[in-house]
């Protein structure tokens, strides 16, 4: 069974943390994943950084922007994670955009995930039918999961198709907004986590975008199976360094 998958099925919320691969410094990636798990983090996401970010706040960008700085690429990530599965055992999820992928080659990028142990992807510009027609069954041929964005705006018939076509998690944007572009949720926000929940999807949910501190995670996770934080943990990062990863997990959970 797939990590995520068996993760999901635990009796627990689900705390995820995003952070962009070579940030702060470029061989920084491992020991921070190491680290988030050994201190309770039961999933990550590990952002590949691009030029063009187009679903990311200004933290998240500043961090992506230096860590092409500091030589990130593709490849430098697949030679950096090619051993984590021998000390790390909690689901790995890429998150990046296509432009990157297309130039590695789909499926080559698909089977260096699986040879690595990454369990799968979140690529908010690649839409859900294009990834149904041309690219499902070579991301289920790896054993990778897709994992596809909803926002407050997002068509009940579309998040049923999204439903469909998907056996992992469903990315629960909390707002319209880019990351790290808010502080709290109100009524609306609220209103919208309900209704989602109240659908019954096939797939569990997955909050991210504006989860910054204990208060907000505890209000996703009261609708949705977990909560996903990372302009806050960069910002951490940003200020800390990599030794603090321990206070800063402890504050929330």
């Amino acid at each position: 069974m797939n990590r995520i998958n068996k993760k999901l099925q635990e009796a627990k919320k689900i705390f995820s943390i995003y952070f962009s691969a070579g940030y702060p410094n470029l061989n920084d990636t491992v020991q921070i994943i190491q680290d988030l798990e050994k201190n309770g983090v039961d999933m990550i996401e590990i952002g590949l950084p691009f030029s063009d970010p187009l679903a990311d706040g200004p933290t998240i960008q500043a961090s992506s922007t230096q860590a092409l700085h500091n030589g990130m690429t593709t490849q430098v990530l697949f030679d950096q994670l090619k051993d984590v599965r021998k000390t790390v055992t909690i689901p790995l999820v890429i998150m990046g955009y296509f432009n990157p992928m297309l130039q590695y080659g789909i499926e080559n990028f698909c089977q260096k995930c699986a040879e690595v142990g990454i369990d799968g992807l979140i690529i908010p510009d690649l839409p859900v039918d294009v990834y149904a027609d041309e690219y499902k069954a070579t991301f289920e041929k790896y054993g990778l999961k897709n994992i596809f964005l909803i926002t407050p705006q997002t068509s009940v018939e579309r998040i049923n198709f999204i439903d469909s076509v998907s056996d992992g998690f469903i990315y629960m944007v909390s707002s319209a907004s880019v990351t790290g572009s808010q502080t709290g949720f109100g009524a609306e926000q609220a209103d919208y986590f309900k209704r989602i929940a109240d659908m019954n999807l096939n797939n569990p949910q997955v909050i991210g975008f504006g989860i910054s501190d204990k208060e907000t995670f505890n209000q996703a996770t009261h609708y949705a199976k977990g909560a996903i934080i990372g302009s806050a943990f960069i910002k951490h990062l940003t200020q800390n360094g990599t030794g603090k990863i321990k206070e800063f997990v402890e504050e929330i959970i």
